[in-house]
């Protein structure tokens, strides 16, 4: 189930522009853990689900086809920055700044109502005011959405995200959307933006019993998740199962059995045998007969692939095991393995300094220096 999520996860964010290849999981995956009901409940949304509710109990929520505007400015009067002070003789001027709050606020919904949208979606508050005046225009409102949810609304509807309501055009307002919905799951209610055209955004719904097993869901699944956009980015995988290891031990050991070359066939050949010792095999007659394997094989038309079956401790075929590892992450592995053994022999030698006691005193003398004070009393 993991695996079949985590590819279509990574196949819907997938972005290839201009020659360039953008796979983020971090910011357009989003992973939503929802306790209660089963694991076989989980499954992947084409779009994007956030826990908000509309603002006012009388806005529309269920729209089919919306037309979703993104906002990164609040619906209600600004103050300004810099203190102002201001005198008012009567009541004439007390309602005088009163309008300009509500002509100020009546002016945003006015631009907004004139692209006709359906939902607005806002990162700021909106104004009870601002309310009344969408709700008039049946129009749907939802406030205060996290920047990392608004970027993934617009990725999966297609909107621009608009910092002033006076900049709002048509070309902004997202139509990619199929459905907007406002479900109640457990006690809190959530909002899907779903069956978008193309969507590069998605929502992973884990479901489970308890937190705890949501949360070893959650790092498995973001296991998956990280090999499937290694594959992606670099489609190249070699056999599994400690099998491309001693392939690779083979040629070095073909150069000499002396020297750098074995020595780093044997550190290649720890893999092979540690995956012996874990399921439990024979580890010297398993690895004498994979060497054996590996020498013996004549076909010139594909690679050896003959590795350990980590369940069974068997030899087998890893392509027709179908057990793969993709290739950034072994050339990963070695060159970390080299350039830390460079390190270590990088080291001359190591300087140890004295150590002072608790009370602050200098260590006590050691026995030679013992015996050359009794020699020089003497």
């Amino acid at each position: 189930m993991a695996v079949n999520i985590a590819l279509d996860a990574v196949n819907t964010v997938f972005l290839e522009e201009s020659g360039r290849v953008e796979v983020d999981i971090k910011r357009y995956a989003k992973v939503e853990k929802i306790p209660g009901g089963s694991l076989e409940e989980s499954q992947i949304l084409k779009g994007v689900m956030f826990n908000k509710d509309v603002t006012h109990p009388k806005m529309r929520r269920y729209i089919e086809n919306p037309r979703i505007i993104l906002l990164d400015c609040g619906l209600e009067y600004k103050k300004g920055e810099s203190q102002t002070n201001v005198e008012i003789v009567g009541d004439a001027d007390f309602t005088r700044l009163l309008e300009i709050e509500e002509e100020y606020v009546k002016r945003q919904c006015d631009d907004i109502i004139a692209l006709k949208p359906d939902v607005v979606i806002t990162e700021k508050g909106v104004s009870d005011l601002a309310q009344h005046f969408l709700m008039k225009a049946n129009i749907t409102a939802i406030r205060r959405l996290r920047k990392s949810d608004n970027n993934r609304v617009a990725r999966a509807c297609g909107a621009t995200v608009v910092n002033r309501t006076e900049e709002l055009q048509e070309s902004d307002v997202g139509t990619g959307a199929g459905l907007f919905e406002i479900k109640k799951l457990g006690d809190e209610y959530f909002c899907f933006i779903t069956e978008c055209k193309n969507p590069k955004a998605c929502t992973i719904i884990l479901r489970g019993a308890s937190k705890d097993i949501l949360n070893e869901t959650e790092r498995n699944l973001q296991d998956a998740l990280q090999v499937a956009r290694n594959i992606m980015l670099s489609p190249r995988l070699v056999p599994g199962g400690g099998a491309i290891e001693m392939a690779v031990a083979q040629r070095l050991l073909q150069k000499t059995t002396h020297g750098p070359y074995a020595a780093l066939a044997h550190a290649l050949e720890i893999i092979p045998r540690t995956l012996a010792q874990n399921c439990g095999a024979n580890t010297i007659r398993t690895l004498t007969a994979l060497r054996a394997k590996h020498a013996s094989f004549s076909d010139t038309t594909k690679p050896c692939t003959w590795g350990i079956d980590g369940e069974s401790g068997e030899l087998v075929e890893m392509d027709k095991k179908g057990l793969w590892e993709p290739l950034a992450v072994k050339l990963q592995t070695y060159k970390t393995a080299v350039e830390t053994a460079i390190l270590l022999l990088r080291i001359d030698d190591i300087v140890s300094g004295s150590k002072k006691n608790k009370d602050g005193g200098k260590e006590p003398p050691t026995p030679k220096e013992m015996q050359e004070t009794q020699a020089t009393a003497e």
